[in-house]
């Protein structure tokens, strides 16, 4: 081996040493954050079980769920209704009463970071917590991962004794909508009676019934979970399964329809694929049902939101048998 090739050796024999060195106090140093983070993530999920501690055994009844913005309705109609009731009968577990079943269900309560821990279905940020309120922020998780809300839901509670002998009232008057939220309705629903574009889902949703035997009218309907109910999932866009009878030819289509305020079914749009030269035969054909079988042998009724008529949009699956 001569010279050349003993210096290149040497220096790389010290520069695969340096690496080896500088890699290994990388990833001590990664450890040493990842340790520390667990750490951190234990105080706090301690601290949040404390505070649980404090008000354990104690009844709440949500009387708020509210955007950030205050209003309890989202600009699609969406409206936030508070349903829960809990206690918590130890740190780490918790008693949710399930409209369904009509009893109180138990399930563990799982702590994380910053006064996040998850209740149930539900992962829920810790706002405030006091004997007679609490307050918590829904979150949206996936994957382990909080996604980034650009509005947020916070959900208010107050202890059943608190609701009976200081406020002097009962969870059916906490519940009533808000003067904020009745006037954001009044504006929204003269908007949508104005540009039909402009329709919202109705918390009491339009309904067809049908006025003879020549046509049958069925909602879909969504299940609740044992955990809590989805009804107010259904009226966000109302599905009807519609079958005529002894019609001029048989045919299937799935379209969407305004219901006015005054309880006019008007068409709106086709939602089923169609080819490009078929596009305006089929359009026509189910404004046509529309205005012809649908106003004949159905009765409507408009949405409503806060017993205020307006503009709502629902869907249709309409089949029709000649015989």
């Amino acid at each position: 081996m001569n010279k050349h090739t003993s210096r290149f050796i040497q220096r790389n024999i010290l520069v695969l040493v340096i690496f080896v060195l500088l890699f290994a106090g990388k990833c001590n140093r990664g450890l040493r954050a990842i340790e520390a983070e667990k750490a951190q993530k234990a105080i706090e999920a301690a601290h949040t079980k404390n505070l649980i501690n404090l008000i354990k055994g104690i009844k709440y009844t949500e009387v708020h769920r509210r955007f950030d913005n205050g209003l309890s309705f989202s600009p699609i109609g969406f409206q936030l209704v508070p349903e829960w009731k809990i206690s918590f009968p130890s740190g780490d577990s918790v008693n949710i009463y399930s409209p369904r079943k009509g009893k109180f269900l138990n399930a563990p309560v799982v702590f994380d970071h910053d006064s996040i821990f998850n209740v149930a279905w539900a992962w829920l940020k810790l706002k405030y917590i006091k004997k007679d309120s609490l307050q918590f922020m829904m979150l949206h998780v996936k994957d382990n991962i909080i996604q980034d809300e650009k509005v947020h839901v916070y959900m208010t509670f107050y202890s059943n004794d608190y609701i009976k002998n200081v406020l002097h009232t009962d969870t059916n008057t906490l519940w009533k909508p808000s003067r904020r939220d009745t006037l954001y309705i009044k504006s929204k629903a003269a908007l949508a009676n104005r540009i039909p574009d402009s329709s919202f889902a109705g918390t009491e949703p339009a309904a067809l019934i049908a006025k003879n035997k020549l046509i049958t009218v069925k909602r879909e309907t969504i299940e609740d979970d044992d955990m809590e109910s989805k009804s107010y999932d259904a009226y966000l866009l109302p599905t009807y399964d519609i079958t005529i009878y002894k019609a001029y030819q048989d045919f299937s289509y799935i379209f969407s329809v305004y219901v006015d305020d005054k309880g006019n079914v008007i068409f709106r749009k086709s939602n089923q694929f169609s080819y490009p030269e078929f596009k305006e035969s089929t359009t026509a054909a189910m404004k046509g049902i529309t205005d012809g079988y649908l106003k004949a042998y159905l009765t409507a009724a408009a949405g409503k939101t806060l017993g205020i008529p307006h503009y709502s949009i629902i869907m249709l699956h309409v089949t029709g048998y000649k015989k």
